[in-house]
């Protein structure tokens, strides 16, 4: 037997039938933020123990369909909200980003074998890491881990602090001249220290964003960027088309498509 009568066979568990079908009704009966009837009388409106319901519940807020609020009861979310991620909106790291981004913690050390690959430099080449959190409306939609190779900054000044380190990184890369960037999209979840700065539990559905900028012919920059999957949805240019094609070898390892903004 073929690989798809084998998975026509494998029946459809009883709380995922009851999704398609609670998402059919929030489509036709209810409109962004109504409150949804309470548990015992959606059980009772589709014959289902409330064990199943609230998979079924959990599983849409998971998704970014419904949300939860004590004290109110589950919610229809609202949309996903549109996050510009091209540099011409987006702006270079450093200054330009500066009110879209919110810095961490800035640390530099020996880059480790998978993200020396990535970076294309030796194993144990120092680097610098910037993290921060991308704000949208005051909420925290993405954080950000972006790698500077020290051999791209080589005048970097010195700095008392470490938020003078992350201010002092992030100006010298502004004066770069970009002339070269790619990006690639992927799938993935937040691991406890993303989930904690997106205040969603690990394990969340995220959009793994890696941009690669390049300046004077090399890589000069790594940013790997991880998007709230629930609330976001990522817009590439003016005219939203994206043109997706094979990553360049360079690409860190695991991602699977790079994305061009469409001139």
């Amino acid at each position: 037997m073929g690989t798809t009568g084998q998975l026509s066979a494998v029946p459809e568990p009883k709380y995922w039938h009851l999704r398609t079908v609670l998402l059919r009704a929030i489509d036709s009966e209810f409109s962004t933020g109504q409150v949804l009837p309470n548990e015992r009388e959606l059980s009772a409106r589709f014959g289902v123990a409330r064990a199943t319901l609230r998979q079924a519940l959990d599983q849409l807020e998971l998704e970014g369909r419904l949300v939860r609020r004590r004290g109110i009861g589950t919610l229809i979310a609202a949309p996903r909200v549109g996050v510009p991620v091209n540099r011409q909106e987006e702006g270079w790291p450093g200054a330009a980003r500066s009110q879209a981004w919110r810095t961490v913690d800035c640390a530099t050390g020996p880059a480790p074998a998978q993200l020396a690959k990535a970076l294309g430099i030796a194993e144990g080449a120092t680097v610098h890491t910037v993290r921060r959190v991308r704000l949208l409306e005051g909420r925290a939609v993405a954080t950000e881990s972006l790698h500077v190779p020290a051999a791209a900054l080589p005048h970097l000044p010195g700095f008392r602090a470490e938020s003078d380190r992350a201010r002092s990184v992030l100006r010298q890369l502004e004066r770069l001249e970009v002339d070269g960037e790619s990006r690639s999209v992927e799938l993935g979840v937040a691991e406890a220290e993303q989930a904690a700065l997106l205040e969603r539990p690990p394990g969340s559905p995220v959009l793994v964003m890696t941009t690669q900028y390049a300046s004077a012919g090399r890589l000069v920059a790594l940013a790997v960027s991880t998007y709230r999957a629930d609330t976001c949805k990522l817009t590439f240019g003016e005219a939203g088309l994206v043109e997706v094609t094979p990553v360049a070898p360079v690409a860190p390892v695991g991602a699977t498509a790079e994305v061009r903004t469409a001139s």
